[in-house]
């Protein structure tokens, strides 16, 4: 089906918010494939869109199975495709706080096998990704997600990420109350926000409902909110513990607390005052401490706790900041099935086995939570279809993506436990083990990612079927094992029991896949404490270190003494120790299997590394509003070649206010979206001062935008509205050469 099928079809069902920017992307895609836009811009504004460019390699999936063939003319791997149209893409699809009703969830299906891999893979982030697919595909298939409620837009890029909450949130025994209204409230309130629009790097929100479990991970995020209770006057009093500058990455920082209690009333303002402090004094130029926790280290936590409650001070009053306080129940959610104790069996076979690792209480009495086992995160599109089915016969619309790579069922009845069981079992979804030591996260590494050095996916299918076979009653059940393919931690090994991180070694002169052993990490306490390397050990060789540190821990513990604990009694020169002679490589004529990754029988090799794209190039607020505003102007020259006069001079009316904006944010950041404000605002900073004034009569091409809106809304002919785009065309460009010069006045001031 055609694109302009797709969106004919879907007219009506996606809302137009969302209509407008899939449209606004699908002309940038062919913009840039006729060579009419600039690629930094275009990698900015397809990430901001969750669409990656990704690593193609052998195309082997580690359950064993090949992925589908696809037709991308790859050429020579090691140079890497021309262009982004000539190499297979990954999509990533923003879920926010993991929670999917069953129509997205049958969509995301339907997308995967129509133009994808017939994979859906599960992230650490609670989002979905599609590898595989071709671009020019992505706009048709943001529509079909749009329909069903789900938007792409900055699941990556310079932009706040997906927000994240404990996927037992509202059902948990021990919340303090439950964080998705509020978690909801954030993600709505950020997303496209002008305040978060220009970031040097990303930003990433997580709620907890506790403060002692893991589900929120709030230890290592840009901004993490704990739950918490108070009671003042004889009345309980809902707040945060509100934790800034998080982050793993290389070097992990520990989220430092803002506010010990933040009131729900100033958990948005305060998130946008946080956001424009980021956003005018974070790093721009060198991306490797562009995060937000490398600012909070450079000023000081107190001096940046000062600079932002002098902007919340300064912020415009919204009535966005407390409007969800009246709807604490638009996240609620209901069972669709009568709670029923379970019946007396018999079981199916492996039942006991799964609820005994997968199903724990929820604090409504007779409902259960059911996580779902999905080994390195991967489910395909047939099993997703019967989750959907199943989600509709006993739980309704509330699953959620986790964590850890898995899903969860919320509200099944204990007495629909057996039926459920069967049915993820019929279609390989019926694995006991979610949350024990065999559920080992792990990020793409080389399958997919550029950045990849080691085979984190093929080590973890090959630890998940041999830790298989650990016993449910030893301590060593309940450690965390997580990997990561390079150093950039996307796997959260780190905050593990036991984390490897991808390296490389080179013996007479070959390369030689490695991992480093970290030790020390703590999941639990929202990942309370980070691991640190102790010594690299060859990929081939890292199963045989992970039986010998499980075996040691359960034969020395000392009484319930966790992993964490045992490292630190023990100290890590002994846990080096018991793996040291692990760290050997035979030579290659003696063992040419150490210098092959898992799951790829070729000869190991760097080669093919490229760039990162988890948020590519610094593109300032400016920038993109000035390249979004040369959208506008296209679009309207469109809607002329239609016939439609009109809406083309409306549309250039537009594109003149984009740029006119985009430059008044770098005077005026509080400049909003109102035509009257924006011109009037141009005219002060601008005009007036004649810094828009140049020898190619800039103040003439000002005055095209004056007079424009004064006529705005005045009925026009073909020929009134094309003479209004080549203004719009003439006022951009001039708005184009004024950033220019004031960029390069900055540089010389500097």
């Amino acid at each position: 089906m055609t694109v302009s099928t797709w969106k004919d079809k879907l007219d009506g069902k996606i809302a137009e918010g969302l209509a407008r920017e899939i449209d606004a992307f699908e002309a940038d895609v062919q913009l840039r494939k006729q060579g009419k836009n600039d690629e930094k811009y275009f990698a900015e504004t397809r990430l901001r869109r969750g669409v990656y460019g990704q690593r193609y390699d052998n195309g082997q999936r580690h359950d064993g199975e090949q992925s589908k063939p696809l037709e991308f003319p790859c050429g020579d791997l090691v140079k890497g495709p021309e262009t982004v149209f000539d190499a297979p893409g990954m999509q990533r699809i923003k879920i926010p706080m993991g929670k999917l009703s069953a129509e997205q969830v049958e969509v995301m299906a339907d997308c995967a096998e129509e133009y994808s891999d017939s994979i859906l893979h599960v992230t650490t982030r609670q989002d979905i990704q599609l590898h595989f697919l071709h671009i020019e595909d992505t706009p048709d298939m943001h529509r079909r997600l749009a329909a069903s409620g789900i938007t792409t837009r900055e699941a990556c890029g310079n932009s706040v990420r997906n927000v994240t909450a404990c996927p037992y949130a509202g059902v948990c025994e021990n919340e303090e109350f439950d964080v998705m209204p509020y978690a909801h409230a954030m993600t709505y309130f950020l997303l496209g926000h002008p305040d978060a629009q220009d970031f040097g790097r990303k930003f990433k929100v997580a709620f907890s409902g506790c403060k002692e479990s893991a589900c929120g991970v709030v230890n290592f995020h840009d901004l993490g909110l704990i739950a918490r209770t108070r009671t003042v006057d004889g009345k309980e009093v809902r707040g945060f513990e509100y934790y800034v500058g998080g982050g793993l990455g290389a070097v992990p920082h520990d989220a430092k607390l803002f506010d010990e209690f933040m009131t729900e009333q100033e958990i948005l303002p305060m998130a946008q005052a946080i956001a424009r402090v980021f956003a005018r004094l974070g790093e721009k130029k060198n991306r490797g401490r562009a995060r937000i926790k490398f600012l909070i280290k450079k000023l000081g936590l107190e001096k940046f706790r000062e600079l932002v409650i002098e902007e919340r001070g300064k912020l415009r009053e919204d009535p966005r900041w407390n409007a969800y306080l009246d709807d604490l129940n638009v996240t609620e959610e209901k069972p669709i099935r009568e709670a029923k104790p379970l019946g007396p069996g018999p079981y199916p076979d492996g039942f006991e086995k799964w609820r005994t690792s997968n199903v724990r209480p929820q604090r409504q009495p007779g409902y259960f939570t059911a996580a779902i086992t999905c080994p390195l995160g991967d489910i395909t599109s047939a099993q997703a279809r019967e989750i959907a089915d199943l989600m509709r016969e006993f739980t309704g619309d509330s699953l959620r993506a986790t964590v850890d790579q898995n899903f969860l069922f919320r509200w099944v009845s204990e007495a629909d436990l057996p039926a459920l069981y069967n049915g993820l079992a019929a279609v390989g979804l019926g694995e006991a083990g979610a949350g024990t030591i065999s559920d080992v996260t792990a990020c793409p590494g080389t399958d997919t990612c550029k950045l990849g050095i080691s085979s984190s996916r093929g080590l973890a299918a090959t630890l998940h079927k041999r830790l298989k076979v650990v016993e449910e009653q030893t301590p060593a059940n309940a450690l965390h094992i997580k990997a990561s393919g390079c150093f950039n931690a996307c796997g959260q090994h780190h905050v593990s029991d036991i984390g490897f991180l991808g390296v490389s070694r080179s013996v007479g002169g070959r390369k030689v896949p490695h991992f480093q052993l970290v030790v020390g990490g703590d999941w639990e306490n929202n990942a309370g404490s980070y691991g640190l390397a102790v010594v690299p050990i060859p990929s081939k060789n890292v199963p045989a270190a992970v039986d010998r540190l499980t075996s040691n821990y359960v034969k020395n513990r000392e009484g319930e003494e966790t992993f964490v604990e045992f490292v630190r009694r023990v100290g890590k020169p002994e846990i080096r120790k018991i793996v040291q002679d692990l760290t050997k490589i035979p030579a290659y004529e003696d063992d040419p299997s150490f210098y092959s990754d898992w799951g790829d029988p070729r000869e190991y090799t760097l080669g093919d590394l490229g760039v990162g794209e988890c948020a590519g190039e610094i593109v300032t607020y400016a920038e993109m509003g000035l390249a979004q505003s040369e959208r506008e102007a296209f679009e309207a020259q469109v809607l002329l070649d239609q016939g439609d006069a009109g809406k083309a001079a409306e549309r250039a009316f537009a594109a003149m206010l984009k740029a006119a904006q985009a430059l008044t944010r770098e005077k005026n950041e509080n400049i909003g979206e109102d035509a009257d404000e924006i011109v009037r605002e141009f005219r002060t900073h601008f005009y007036d001062t004649k810094i828009f004034w140049d020898k190619y009569a800039g103040g003439k091409f000002a005055g095209y935008l004056f007079r424009v809106h004064k006529e705005n809304g005045a009925a026009v002919d073909a020929e009134a509205a094309r003479h209004r785009i080549e203004e719009a065309q003439l006022f951009i460009e001039a708005a184009h050469a004024c950033y220019q010069r004031m960029q390069e006045q900055s540089t010389a001031a500097e």
